[in-house]
């Protein structure tokens, strides 16, 4: 396993997220546990929007 790597599980319908925290633009950080119970989430994983085809 890589080096900062957790052990996963795959998650069910209906199961809460684990929390995370990610790196978002302008260099700021984001947490999962810190919407909540406040706010609908949603995520999506777009990569290499930004590279040349």
């Amino acid at each position: 396993m890589p080096q900062g790597a957790t052990e996963t599980s795959t998650l069910k319908v209906g199961d809460q997220a684990p929390d995370f925290t990610l790196e978002a633009h302008g260099n700021r950080t984001v947490t999962l546990s810190d919407y909540r119970g406040s706010k609908n989430v949603f995520i999506c994983f777009y990569p290499l929007d930004w590279t040349p085809v």
